[in-house]
């Protein structure tokens, strides 16, 4: 790495010691100098251990002067003292800046240097301004949205106390809408919002919140743009604004997997410090008619029962979620059906290797497409028990506990690896779980392996599938199936897909099928088509930091 040239050096007062502060263009440093010396049994030893520390520009949020001695006139006016500084250090001026703790946790820290005269003191306020307007990725207007019954429903307490602060700090202005029913913000960013003059929108809420942004968005982005959101096959324009996180739901699924902890502050100084994290969006389509966008899980089967369950007894609070949970459980039911999936064999990594998604992860910033000695490894051993072929595509059919699909790793306090602990945010796949019929024990040892250091895929019953597309017809949905199979032939499977659902026109609704889960919604029907978009939206994040990068910023004294 090329050394930075010095844009400026002073010794500096810090906590009564004297220290050499430096700044660059990459980095503030300030090392301890020693000034005293003191014999002790016969040796000299410095009265102070030495001790060198650096913040990082990007990561400086804010610059202030501090306030000065109740002796020093300034402008006319005696201002009052925030601490008495030392004999010949009369001038101070503050630097806030992260610092990391643990389990990906960020803070706001302060550190105070004093000057020895008021010049000096400008001089290093405007020289750590200047480098920070340098800083273009950094939002300067933002257009909030509150949730206030989402979770506990404290949004509005979160952000007033937690973030709001902190974003008059960092010099950032904000529109604030506290939402009043369902889908109101979704349906403001789609009509009403004038989006031009925002550097990003801001969700203080749970995943619910996040996906009703998601849905404005996008939607607006491709309404202006022409785009038919009604068909399947229709390239997707990615949004331009940036998205942020600032969690207060149930589960915060999204922080876990874009920033690894669903903390208020640590997301609100990853918007402050204007991160950027691509984004997959799968789109969901029934019929040539668009359903949903789906950023985390689609989940069929046993999420699809726990979810329509727990609607039903909301009444119970957050609790429903764990009672509906063991009863679907319980009850065990099984599904039948048909997947067809397009595997995307032409990238790098699987389901099951061992590597994480992380901040500047290799396969996300060449969109997956990659082609590998490994993957080609994959691709001739892969088991995929398929009964017929068309094309590129693939066919599964068969009894299924559940069928999901996740575009990250869905991790979160209860399951800190998730459902696909080695799924990628920004790479244009999905990772599509096969949970064929088992007995109850089987599949608890399934669900336990969430929460384990075992490999949950490697059951007898569970198959997992790096996909680019794929659809699922239930049984119900399949009428003379056989015989339209063979109709149909090779290359004929989107054609007979469609058919299907022009036949059967009610799929979905007869009690006899699952719901599918769309990241905490129901969908109408059980025969879906499934698309990923790679990297359709950006959010205000960076990935799961690997936090021994950072063992050498350390924080001051």
């Amino acid at each position: 790495m090329e050394k930075q040239p010095r844009l400026l050096t002073s010794q500096l007062l810090l906590k009564n010691r004297v220290f050499e502060v430096t700044l660059n263009r990459a980095l503030l440093t300030w090392k301890e100098i020693p000034t005293k010396k003191k014999r002790v049994s016969g040796s000299i030893h410095s009265t102070f251990k030495v001790g060198s520390y650096c913040v990082p520009v990007p990561e400086i949020v804010a610059v202030r002067e501090a306030e000065v001695d109740s002796r020093t006139k300034d402008e006319g006016g005696w201002q009052k003292m925030s601490r008495k500084p030392a004999e010949g250090y009369p001038c101070a001026f503050t630097v806030s800046y992260v610092e990391r703790g643990r389990q990906h946790r960020w803070r706001c820290n302060d550190v105070t240097f004093h000057c020895s005269d008021w010049t000096l003191c400008q001089q290093w306020v405007q020289s750590i301004r200047e480098q920070l307007s340098l800083l273009t990725g950094r939002p300067k207007h933002l257009l909030v949205y509150i949730n206030p019954y989402g979770g506990k429903q404290q949004g509005k307490l979160i952000y007033e106390e937690k973030v709001a602060p902190l974003f008059s700090r960092a010099s950032i202005s904000t529109d604030v809408i506290v939402t009043e029913y369902a889908n109101h913000a979704r349906d403001h960013l789609k009509v009403d919002a004038d989006m031009k003059k925002y550097d990003g929108v801001i969700s203080v809420g749970g995943d619910g919140m996040f996906s009703e942004i998601v849905h404005g968005l996008v939607s607006r982005t491709q309404a202006d743009c022409g785009v038919d959101q009604n068909c399947a096959e229709e390239k997707l324009v990615p949004c331009r604004i940036r998205i942020g996180i600032i969690p207060a739901g149930s589960t915060d699924c999204i922080c876990y997997a874009t920033v690894g902890i669903n903390d208020p502050v640590t997301s609100a100084l990853h918007i402050i410090v204007g991160d950027s994290q691509p984004l997959d969006v799968c789109s969901v389509h029934h019929n040539n008619t668009f359903l949903r966008y789906s950023v985390s899980l689609l989940g069929y089967g046993f999420y699809g029962d726990v979810l329509a369950d727990s609607e039903r007894k909301r009444w119970m609070g957050p609790a429903r979620y764990d009672f509906s949970g063991v009863k679907t459980f319980l009850t065990h039911h099984y599904y039948e059906g048909t997947v067809w999936f397009l595997p995307a064999t032409d990238i790098l990594g699987t389901p099951r290797d061992k590597t994480k998604c992380r901040t500047g992860c290799y396969i996300c910033q060449h969109n997956g497409k990659l082609l590998s000695e490994e993957a080609q490894i994959y691709k001739m051993e892969e088991d995929i028990s398929c009964s017929e072929m068309e094309g590129d595509w693939r066919m599964i059919r068969g009894k299924f506990l559940a069928i999901n699909a996740a575009s990250m790793s869905c991790a979160c306090p209860r399951s800190p690896k998730g459902l696909s602990p080695a799924a990628h945010l920004a790479d244009g796949t999905t990772d599509l779980i096969l949970i064929r019929k088992c007995s109850r024990v089987n599949f608890l040892r399934h669900l336990l392996r969430h929460t384990s250091k075992d490999d949950q895929f490697d059951l007898a019953f569970v198959e997992v599938h790096r996909v680019r597309k794929f659809r699922f017809s239930p049984k119900q949905c399949e009428s003379d199936l056989e015989l339209d199979l063979r109709e149909a032939g090779a290359g004929g499977g989107k054609r007979l897909f469609r058919r299907i659902c022009r036949d059967h026109p009610a799929c979905g609704c007869t009690p006899v099928n699952s719901s599918w889960n769309c990241d905490g919604e129901i969908l109408p029907h059980a025969a879906i088509e499934v698309g990923v978009h790679c990297q359709l939206i950006r959010l205000f994040a960076r990935g799961i930091e690997d936090q021994p990068l950072f063992e050498d910023f350390c924080a001051p004294p």
